[in-house]
């Protein structure tokens, strides 16, 4: 555990000197992936938000719906059965 008088980088570093070689070889793998991962995050660009248009999809459904809308589709008569 972490006290106030051990800075976490000893700390860190002693619990790494504990533990048995392939332990090392893991922590250090995902040392590297976590900066890997930190770095892509800071430089990754957040995109712009979109403003919204109105009626952009105006004239793509047809109404009234057919007389069939809520018929099982053909594709799925082999799950139906």
């Amino acid at each position: 555990m972490t006290t106030t008088t051990q800075p976490l980088d000893t700390e860190i570093l002693q619990t790494i000197a504990l533990m048995p070689e392939p332990l090392k070889r893991e922590i250090l793998h995902y040392a590297k992936y976590l900066l890997d991962n930190h770095s892509k995050e800071i430089t990754q660009d957040v995109p712009l938000a979109r403003k919204r248009r109105v009626g952009i999809l105006k004239g793509t459904f047809v109404l009234p719906l057919s007389e069939d809308f809520d018929e099982p589709l053909e594709d799925f008569k082999d799950y139906m059965e």
